[in-house]
């Protein structure tokens, strides 16, 4: 026994989106059977039942109601699903045999468009990629809401995952013979769809996107990527802007790792953006400008007269503040332009929608009114090319009611006076009703029955309705039955069913009018597409601006200036997402001094005194200068880096079985092998993971490795004190220490960076401050003595390393063997001086024993402190 003809058709077209949950519309519902009733029904939590397909069994089926999907959708979506929807194509009632039914679009993560599954201040790129011989890979990305399209060429697979990574990319197309370890690669490191699409060739309706375009390099991903829009979408795309050609080094590289230990655009533990710098530099009036806010923070730039520029414009409007005001006020009643024309163009824009971009456009003019009482040559360009569009303003003004309603089911968004057949209708509605309530009113008075009502359903149409009680009132004759009630009768006349013809063929003519003409007004408006476009990129840039001088005016910033020497010179430099944290004033800020006859900082001191935020707010004050943004300083001479590395922070790669000591050495090798003399590298307690011996080992080498053959303005923290004698060697180096004082045996850091190196680490000090037992901590201050003593003409200080060209060792380093080492608690002498501990005590105790502390990362030692404190404390 075969299948019924319905489960044919539903397996014929879900053959065609194996990869997709495939919504199949049955009347009111989207079905769904066999394996994706089973997925969809545990992830979306709703019930699974079962039918009879036609053969034995019966077949798994779950269904949701098609008016309720949007929210379904959104929860797949966010789980990386994609969703085929597939639709009746004909009238089911008029249909002969088997109702037709097609999939009429593709919902995936990246080509979602509902608002529901979209963050407003983030953009949703998808993405294609194609690899060549020479190992390049050409690059395109779009985001369907907003009709952005860019291509690019990279050089190198890390570079495909930083681009990756820096444009946060829900999904990627590729070829069906992309390598399989490179797509694993990126699924192990990054979050997002994977789609398949051969066709690379540009598709002919689609070519105006590539003008100017003739790289084949360029073309194959972007054809990739049109092509795979051509067929899940099935619908216009108009609203594609042309491909924009970027390149790569014209912007400041930060690698992923740098991107997240830096926290740009979100924190690290939480993964939010309290806390990041997109946060503190959030103060757009519009949903636009917070993505281009994201973008620009993403690719600080390298050109510095267009650095320049972005700062004049900061500038103006920081020193200009009742206009800055009166433009956030007129911002602020801007709304998603870019995404509004998206859906205007999709055509799945509804009347509220239009309201909206009428309502936009109304502030332009006074933008630009603004902008010109400024007089700023820095804010020309916006006033001058800032275009009203007073075309579709003034369409929309005399086309839609000034309130009109979400959909366009029922009619009521055209204004009247705009359509002389509509208002005939309407006409003809509202005095057909006018005579159904005449109707009434003298059916009450006739009959003599007060509670006599007539009224309308979509089942029966009008009816006149009389109470039980009151039947006997009706004369003999008058009315026709049309329905029975428990408590009343409904009927009907010749002359009520003749009016009802009239009025409801108005009313449908009325609605499907309507609905052409809102169809009309919105295909005028897609015509305008590219003027609006370019309007709301004007306007997402001058958001960005405005909201650089508000913070910045807020908080103190200063504009800061571009060495041609490398000088690197920030009086009163402070991070500013901590001081913004903080709020009560009382961040340490400290001067970071490195002029040209200096390239490293090799930095010492205690845990917790501030060393690796003095590293990240210098990297931070370096990403702001390049965005155009002032920074948090009293004067801040910087470079323009080309790319900032940052090795901070320890972490095990358990997924690819590596240690945290080989993280930290993947990393560092990532920084000297990509660094130029122009780069920023920040790295925080290099040799942490390994024996001390070889830990100073390696940090020295590396240290001398890009002294000699990189100079990179470089800050290097370490708890290796042995290596401050470094300073006396190389002379590019120079060694800075966060202070900290002992009152009374308790530490007290100061969080002030001060010239030469520190004099201890004041480890144990932080295992007090952390709780641990005083009989704990005084016999760790004698460990430590001992250590000192036993180790203290056992360290030389190893001569530098050379390098040949080729970065190879010439002559190593030698240290001598390290001593072996102490008993961590040594028996007492005689048995009264023992302690009396417990046996919870004694085994926190062993615990400690066991402890490499040296090897530890100052947060591995914080953490295991806590944890040996708990147990004291059961």
């Amino acid at each position: 026994m075969s299948y019924t003809p319905m489960i044919q058709q539903y397996l014929a077209i879900k053959a065609q989106y194996q990869d997709a949950f495939l919504f199949f519309r049955l009347g009111d519902f989207y079905e769904m059977f066999f394996e994706d009733a089973k997925k969809a029904s545990k992830e979306l939590e709703i019930a699974l039942t079962s039918r009879n397909g036609g053969k034995d069994e019966y077949i798994p089926m779950c269904g949701i109601p098609y008016h309720a999907a949007k929210q379904y959708i959104k929860v797949l979506i966010d789980k990386g699903y994609k969703i085929a929807i597939c639709e009746q194509m004909e009238d089911p009632k008029q249909a002969k045999g088997m109702v037709r039914r097609e999939v009429i679009q593709m919902i995936t993560p990246g080509t979602i468009m509902e608002d529901e599954s979209l963050q407003p201040k983030k953009n949703n790129y998808l993405a294609a990629l194609s690899g060549f011989d020479d190992g390049s890979f050409g690059f395109a990305m779009s985001d369907l809401t907003t009709g952005e399209t860019r291509v690019t060429l990279i050089a190198s697979w890390d570079g495909v995952i930083q681009e990756m990574d820096a444009n946060d990319v829900r999904e990627l197309v590729l070829a069906p013979k992309f390598a399989p370890d490179k797509k694993e690669e990126l699924a192990e490191r990054l979050n997002m769809t994977f789609s398949e699409c051969e066709q690379d060739n540009v598709p002919e309706t689609l070519k105006h996107i590539t003008v100017g375009i003739d790289q084949d390099k360029l073309l194959h991903p972007l054809g990739r990527l049109l092509n795979y829009l051509v067929s899940t979408q099935k619908r216009s795309l108009d609203h594609l802007q042309q491909a924009d050609v970027y390149h790569i080094n014209e912007f400041m590289m930060i690698d992923l790792h740098s991107r997240r230990n830096l926290e740009l655009t979100h924190t690290n533990r939480e993964k939010k953006v309290y806390g990041s710098l997109l946060w503190l530099l959030d103060d757009v009036k519009t949903a636009m400008g917070g993505r281009r806010l994201k973008q620009w923070i993403e690719k600080p730039l390298l050109n510095q007269t267009e650095i320049e520029k972005r700062m004049d414009a900061a500038a103006a409007l920081k020193d200009h503040l009742l206009e800055r005001e009166t433009l956030r006020s007129l911002l602020g009643n801007v709304y998603d332009l870019e995404r509004l024309v998206g859906r205007v163009s999709f055509g799945n824009v509804n009347p509220r929608e239009v309201v909206q971009l009428k309502r936009s456009l109304e502030q332009i003019p006074e933008i630009k009114r603004t902008l010109s009482e400024l007089g700023e040559e820095s804010l020309s360009k916006y006033e001058q090319e800032m275009d009203p569009c007073a075309e579709v303003r003034k369409l929309i003004t005399e086309a839609i009611v000034d309130d009109p309603p979400f959909t366009t089911a029922d009619g009521g968004m055209i204004k009247k006076g705009y359509n002389e057949t509509l208002d005939q209708y309407r006409d003809a509605t509202t005095h057909g009703k006018q005579w159904i309530a005449e109707l009434e009113a003298r059916e009450r008075e006739e009959t003599g029955i007060r509670s006599l009502k007539i009224g309308y359903n979509r089942v029966f149409g009008y009816y006149i309705e009389v109470s039980r009680p009151n039947l006997k009132l009706i004369p003999e004759g008058r009315y026709e039955r049309r329905q029975t009630l428990s408590n009343a009768e409904r009927f009907i006349t010749p002359e009520l069913k003749e009016k009802e013809r009239i009025i409801l063929e108005a009313e449908e003519k009325r609605v499907g009018l309507e609905f052409q003409l809102f169809g009309d007004v919105r295909m005028q408006i897609k015509e305008q597409s590219a003027r609006l476009q370019k309007l709301a990129r004007l306007v997402s840039g001058l958001d960005v601006l405005q909201s650089f001088a508000s913070v910045s005016d807020r908080n103190s910033y200063v504009r800061p200036q571009f060495s041609k020497d490398r000088t690197l010179s920030i009086t009163n430099s402070r991070h500013p997402v901590i001081e913004k944290v903080m709020r009560n004033g009382s961040f340490v800020a400290n001067d970071i001094n490195m002029d040209k006859h200096c390239d490293l900082l090799m930095i010492t001191g205690p845990n917790m005194g501030g060393k690796s935020t003095y590293m990240r707010q210098a990297a931070l004050t370096a990403i702001m200068a390049q965005i155009g943004c002032f920074v948090p300083a009293d004067q801040a001479i910087v470079p323009v880096f080309d790319q900032i590395f940052t090795r901070i922070g320890a972490a095990d790669d358990l997924v690819s079985g590596q240690s945290t000591f080989m993280v930290e050495m993947d990393e560092a090798n990532y920084a000297l092998s990509h660094a130029t003399q122009n780069s920023l590298i920040l790295l925080d307690e290099i040799g942490r993971g390994t024996s001390t011996y070889d830990g100073i080992a390696i940090a020295q080498a590396i240290v001398e490795y890009i002294h000699d053959h990189i100079a990179a303005k470089t800050f290097f923290s370490t708890h290796y004190h042995e290596l401050t004698f470094l300073e006396e060697k190389l002379d590019r180096l120079k060694n800075i220490h966060v202070g900290a004082m002992e009152e009374n045996g308790t530490v007290v850091f100061l969080h002030k960076v001060l010239s030469g190196q520190a004099d201890k680490s004041y480890g144990i000090h932080v295992a007090k401050l952390a709780g641990l037992p005083d009989n704990l901590i005084e016999r760790a201050d004698e460990i430590l003595t001992g250590l000192e003593a036993s180790s203290s003409n056992k360290i030389q200080s190893v001569a530098p390393v050379s390098f040949d060209p080729a970065g190879k060792v010439e002559a190593a380093a030698t240290v001598e063997e390290e001593p072996e080492q102490l008993a961590l608690f040594a028996e007492p002498k005689h048995a009264e001086e023992a302690p009396a501990l417990s046996k919870r005590e004694r085994k926190v105790l062993h615990d400690l024993d066991k402890i490499e502390l040296l090897t530890m990362t100052p947060m591995d030692a914080m953490n295991t402190l806590y944890q040996l404190q708990k147990d004291l404390k059961k």
